[in-house]
């Protein structure tokens, strides 16, 4: 781990130096940018953040979580600057200003003790309406007598990325209430990755950020990877989105071009997700 968070100051600092070389490090200062929403896209955000510091330091970026919902309603009420989202907007929010900064899977995670390596995406959703509640009817022993009860992990509502599983898997069903209710893809993460019977789903991207290891399966015999993302193959895809009330000027505008440039984008691609 340490040595993954020196690999990324060093990457922060070159992409930082490369992005002051092409654009104005002499325009306004003294501001501060506001910035909230989706825990999926959040760390990427404070990553990027740390970056432009380096080139811009008198900007101060305020980066915080809350969900997606939470971020596209501080967008529209104008109490953030930028809303972040890792859901497509809702017919009723499409006036606002929203910019995809990068795409990501939606990964499927387990405990690495757990034999299974894949599952159906029907399997998954009779595993989140508890239609399936043992591991042995998915292939993990052959009784249920093997006390390999599933433990199914989800997101709060109005996470983006809950969301996401419940467009792309749920086909409107409704999440088991007995369900273990997590406010973050850390959370999530962590619970699967101290409990062998335990399922969840998080940022494909954060499948590999973590001091303990989960293990991502592959869906009707597709694994979630870049490449699958890509070509179209890997089914569970979703945008990450900047939000604001109306197109940014100034602080805010400024750093959402940092984002979109070459160096930011390379920030991203470095973090795992897929940019175009």
């Amino acid at each position: 781990m340490r040595n993954l968070k020196l690999q990324r100051v060093i990457i922060a600092s070159v992409v930082a130096l490369s992005f002051c070389q092409v654009t104005a490090c002499d325009q306004e200062s003294g501001s501060r940018v506001i910035i909230a929403g989706s825990t999926s896209v959040q760390p990427y955000i404070e990553i990027l953040a740390e970056a432009y510091a380096i080139e811009r330091p008198e900007i101060e970026i305020d980066v915080q979580g809350g969900g997606s919902s939470a971020g596209i309603t501080a967008a529209m009420s104008k109490t953030a600057d930028i809303g972040m989202s890792s859901r497509v907007l809702k017919d009723e929010e499409q006036d606002l200003w929203s910019i995809e900064i990068a795409k990501d899977g939606l990964a499927i995670i387990i405990n690495p003790n757990n034999p299974i390596n894949d599952l159906s995406l029907e399997q998954v959703c009779e595993i989140y309406t508890q239609g399936i509640t043992n591991w042995s009817e998915v292939g993990w022993g052959t009784t249920k007598q093997n006390n390999t009860k599933i433990h199914i992990i989800t997101r709060e509502d109005g996470s983006g990325t809950r969301s996401a599983f419940e467009e792309l898997v749920m086909e409107g069903k409704q999440i088991s209430p007995r369900a273990i209710v997590q406010d973050s893809n850390g959370a999530v993460r962590q619970l699967v990755a101290d409990d062998p019977n335990a399922i969840g789903f998080i940022s494909l991207g954060l499948v590999e950020n973590g001091e303990k290891p989960v293990k991502a399966l592959s869906l009707d015999g597709v694994y979630p990877t870049h490449e699958n993302v890509v070509n179209g193959q890997y089914q569970l895809t979703r945008p990450f989105l900047l939000i604001a009330f109306a197109e940014p000027t100034g602080a805010a505008d400024e750093f959402i071009q940092y984002i979109m440039s070459e160096p930011g984008r390379e920030i991203l691609r470095s973090e795992g997700l897929i940019v175009e």
